[in-house]
């Protein structure tokens, strides 16, 4: 459509003319002002509030099945620690006797004797946690040491591209000894003990962790921003803090969870085999082992239901936030 000079001129007439009511044209410089510029401002970079151990714990804590276990996991461990301190509590070693100077054996539960007597008169009560203490510091210490060499290893085994093949030999090596051949020959060699079955665990537990972490740093080693990184001349040091370690954090603590019952598993089954802790330093395998004999009797079954009980507890529960806390801890999960 074409407008005439005189009909272009009175709509520009219009234009300048200050707004006035009912629908006509508002007044064009109302309509725009000048931005003010700053060049501070634009070299300020946008914030979003974005922190990512707070992100992580906030999904964590959505998780109430998994919050529920980590407070049962607390709880268990600082009564195990705690109960030697309780008032009326019982030697795990003593044998106990009545006044005729017998022993208690496989008494009932009872107000004296809470989870009862074994065969030669101890408190069941005291021997129980005893050895849970035991079990849980075998567990937390093969866990920390599987870490810590599985990690180191794992990071150095897939961001050095020299010597990768040193270290897949190395794995081939020990992954081919079966697990029951060094614990054997562990318990053999070295006096039986606490560090000897912390010794005898760790031999090969860190192997599955340092396999983890090595094809988790060769996925993400060569992403754009760690090429970025390296043609910048940053720190391999910071570059594995700020650009692998959230990517692995996941596969850490998921590891770690799993690594403590897993070495309490282990220790039941030395115990089994004969091989593990001494008689006198109770633990729940030996505890284990020693109501096994009692499952024919109907009676003292609860010799073994207790530490069974706790056993299943600690390792459903290191399960279930182990697997929470790799979720939650997994980037890719958070919102931005």
């Amino acid at each position: 459509m074409a407008f005439s000079n005189n009909k272009i001129k009175a709509i520009v007439e219009r234009l300048d003319k200050p707004a006035t009511k009912g629908y006509d044209i508002i007044h064009r410089e109302s309509l725009f002002s000048r931005a003010k510029t700053s060049p501070g401002l634009a070299e300020q970079p946008g914030y979003t509030g974005y922190a990512y151990w707070k992100s992580t714990l906030n999904i964590f804590k959505r998780n109430t099945v998994a919050m529920f276990c980590l407070v049962l996991i607390i709880s268990i461990t600082l009564f195990t620690f705690m109960q030697p301190f309780l008032p009326g509590h019982k030697d795990p070693a003593k044998i106990h006797n009545n006044e005729s100077g017998m022993h208690y054996r496989n008494q009932p539960p009872s107000l004296q004797f809470l989870m009862g007597t074994n065969s030669i008169g101890q408190d069941l009560w005291s021997r129980t946690w005893a050895g849970a203490r035991t079990s849980l510091v075998i567990g937390f210490a093969v866990s920390t040491i599987d870490t810590v060499l599985g990690v180191a290893m794992g990071i150095i085994w897939g961001f050095s591209r020299k010597i990768e093949w040193l270290f897949t030999e190395l794995y081939n090596i020990f992954d081919n000894v079966p697990q029951t051949i060094l614990l054997i020959l562990a318990s053999y060699i070295l006096k039986p003990g606490i560090l000897t079955i912390i010794l005898a665990l760790s031999l090969t537990g860190w192997l599955v962790t340092a396999r983890f972490i090595r094809n988790q740093v060769v996925i993400i080693r060569n992403r754009d921003y760690n090429l970025a990184s390296r043609c910048l001349g940053t720190p391999v040091w910071r570059m594995m803090l700020s650009n692998l370690a959230p990517y692995l954090v996941s596969v850490i603590t998921l590891r770690m969870a799993m690594a403590v019952p897993v070495a309490i598993s282990d220790e039941v089954f030395v115990s089994y085999i004969g091989l593990g802790l001494p008689q006198n330093i109770p633990s729940l395998g030996n505890l284990i082992i020693s109501g096994i004999d009692k499952l024919l009797e109907p009676s003292l079954r609860h010799q073994i239901a207790f530490p069974a009980l706790i056993l299943s507890t600690v390792t459903v529960c290191f399960y279930v936030v182990g697997n929470a806390f790799a979720d939650a801890s997994d980037p890719r999960n958070h919102i931005y």
